[in-house]
């Protein structure tokens, strides 16, 4: 195992009405001007944006609003929100939406506290100092923001947009308001693309070749399991609420630290071919992380063996008979099979996309350059690597 901290200072009012609560958050923050910040017009439309609209005024909050916030967050919107923010002398940002809001919101939270530009944390040429105080209410469960580090934007440019990530713990949130009701009218496709979100956040962390915890993996282990069984649930049943909360909290517990405790910092190659793909192509995030994973596990399998054996077993329910190599593959095969049950993709012509050649070059050469020309743990890829397995995910 390895030495390692955590900080996980999040607080969390979960469960049904929840909303109900969001006045003494923020009476708690003592904020005077907020930015509330969402995306489409489902808030406005199942009414959440009322109930927080009430909350603001009870807590005695003045505020503005920035709505149209996409799935893959642009840039562009986070620069207008940071002027606005400056304008009109914004001291906290309420995020009401799912990762792609919260992502966004950090990312305001950066422009409103550093000079500079914003994008310089995210393409890795600066560090941020500091971050304005962000708060919650949590509409998907998915990218597990509500309770992490970390932020992912994508800045726009012809012929496709660069989608990265900035980690940093001034950008954890005050709180986050999570009612498992509000993810029951989600479309079923974003459900199932929120469940492999949440798995791939806990994989990252599981799947690596430096040293590891018992409990740790037993945590992980767990959280895979409930995830794929309630992923299933939900997909016969969009309505279960007793799943929609397991989900929602298995969520925040994926990406808050909790399932990388003592390992070397987890692996992430997936994600880092994902930002390209979705950079690129505009998927979602869950989708192109399922499409891509059947090919990276079959390339690097044999060099983090004991992890996919452990997988299988563990967390897929192999029955233990055969060679750890055989039995890696039928836990591959599994996974692939579940992904496959919930309507996920896994390939790149099910995900409904046909590189070029030029393009697998161009992508395998930026996901490795964002990590010092090479990517992984539990196999260390570098830009031939990637593209082989790109050109092996179609």
């Amino acid at each position: 195992m390895y030495d390692f901290e955590y900080f996980a200072p999040t607080k969390v009012a979960f469960g049904r009405g929840s909303e109900g609560k969001l006045c003494p958050l923020l009476k708690e923050q003592g904020c005077k001007k907020v930015l509330l910040h969402y995306g489409g017009g489902s808030a406005e439309r199942s009414g959440l944006l009322a109930v927080v609209r009430a909350a603001l005024k009870e807590a005695g909050c003045g505020w503005i609003e920035l709505g149209g916030v996409q799935p893959n967050p642009r840039l562009s919107l986070v620069y207008e929100g940071i002027e606005l923010c400056k304008n009109e002398d914004v001291d906290f940002i309420l995020a009401v939406g799912g990762g792609s809001v919260i992502d966004s919101a950090k990312a305001i939270g950066y422009g409103l506290t550093n000079g500079g530009d914003v994008w310089d944390f995210y393409d890795g040429t600066r560090k941020p100092s500091a971050c304005a105080p962000v708060g919650v209410v949590l509409t998907i469960a998915a990218a597990g923001s509500e309770m992490s580090n970390s932020s992912v934007i994508t800045k726009e440019g012809k012929g496709g947009g660069l989608k990265r990530s900035c980690n940093s713990n001034y950008a954890r949130p005050k709180f986050a308001v999570m009612n498992p009701e509000r993810t029951m009218t989600l479309p079923d496709y974003q459900t199932a693309c929120g469940c492999t979100d949440i798995l791939m956040h806990t994989m990252e962390r599981y799947f690596t070749s430096g040293g590891n915890m018992g409990i740790t993996d037993a945590i992980a282990e767990g959280l895979m399991r409930t995830v794929i069984a309630n992923a299933r649930i939900l997909a016969r049943n969009p309505k279960d609420y007793a799943a929609r909360a397991e989900v929602m909290w298995a969520g925040a517990l994926s990406h808050n630290g909790l399932t990388g405790c003592g390992n070397d910092g987890g692996d992430w190659a997936v994600h880092g071919i994902e930002h390209e793909l979705g950079g690129l192509y505009d998927v979602a995030h869950g989708a192109g992380l399922a499409a891509v994973w059947t090919a990276w596990a079959k390339y690097v399998y044999k060099d983090c063996l004991k992890r996919f054996y452990l997988f299988a077993v563990q967390v897929m329910g192999v029955r233990p008979s055969g060679t750890r190599e055989e039995l890696a593959l039928k836990g591959i095969e599994a996974f692939g099979e579940f992904l496959r049950d919930i309507g996920m993709p896994t390939t790149l012509t099910e995900l409904g996309v046909n590189p070029t050649g030029e393009e697998y070059r161009k992508m395998a050469q930026l996901c490795a350059a964002t990590g010092g020309g090479k990517k992984g743990s539990a196999k260390v890829l570098f830009a031939d690597d990637i593209e082989r397995i790109l050109r092996n995910a179609k």
